[in-house]
């Protein structure tokens, strides 16, 4: 398995048996992200939420590839309404496409429909847990705050092996909470993200590595450069 990042909260994952996943695709108009969206290729895309920076370049790309696109009931009505199929999912819930098991949790944020001439509502945000072929499982936290289920449900049920979350502040967690959230989800490895593309949100992803090394030195951090791969190598338990 294989880890892109494309800057912001955008990744590419790409699976053993060759699934290419897409979570949060902001390209065209990320400046973190010097790749023209035609370039990338996608089985299935997921939209935590309905901001222009994590909705981006989806309906391009599904386009584009004819990947299956995922995202809330109120999301996968706009895209219907705008001619593409989509699978609506909610809190709780799961779906499964080419051996990939996607389970959409909670997220503390806003998610209107921002990138329209009216701003719609886009339902409630959400985070994802992405469950490769081998079990091996990836939590993407969207754009959330710091809150108790990060603990309680994400770390203590779902257990996840590697967790993407915030740490650009402003919108976001910060550093610190960003540590603290990587403390109570427990994983092995942490990749911090939602920062540094914008001046509002710029921070220095070495102080949430000391934060991190400080609350949990148990965690890998993998501080990634935009298009850089990440390849995990820790060992799956059984």
């Amino acid at each position: 398995m294989e880890i892109r990042w494309l800057g912001h909260s955008a990744f590419q994952i790409i699976s053993d048996e060759g699934v290419k996943i897409l979570i949060d695709p902001f390209i065209s108009n990320n400046p973190a992200c010097p790749l023209p969206v035609e370039d990338l290729d996608a089985n299935i895309i997921c939209i935590t939420h309905g901001h222009s920076d994590h909705f981006g370049d989806a309906m391009e790309i599904a386009n584009n590839t004819n990947a299956t696109l995922i995202a809330n009931h109120e999301i996968s009505l706009f895209l219907g309404e705008q001619g593409f199929d989509c699978i609506g999912m909610n809190t709780g819930g799961s779906v499964s496409v080419l051996g990939i098991t996607i389970t959409m949790l909670d997220a503390k944020h806003s998610s209107s429909i921002d990138f329209t001439e009216e701003v719609i509502p886009g339902g409630n945000p959400g985070s994802f847990i992405i469950t490769m072929e081998d079990g091996t499982k990836i939590f993407h936290a969207g754009d959330t705050g710091l809150f108790s289920d990060l603990e309680n449900v994400v770390g203590k049920i779902f257990k996840p092996d590697i967790a993407m979350v915030p740490i650009g502040d402003r919108f976001t967690m910060d550093p610190f909470q960003g540590a603290l959230a990587s403390m109570w989800i427990n994983p092995k490895v942490v990749i911090p993200m939602h920062y540094n593309t914008f001046p509002a949100i710029e921070q220095d992803p070495a102080i949430f590595n000391n934060f991190v090394k400080q609350l949990n030195p148990n965690i890998q951090v993998v501080i990634m450069n935009p298009l850089e791969y990440y390849k995990p190598d820790f060992e799956k338990e059984d």
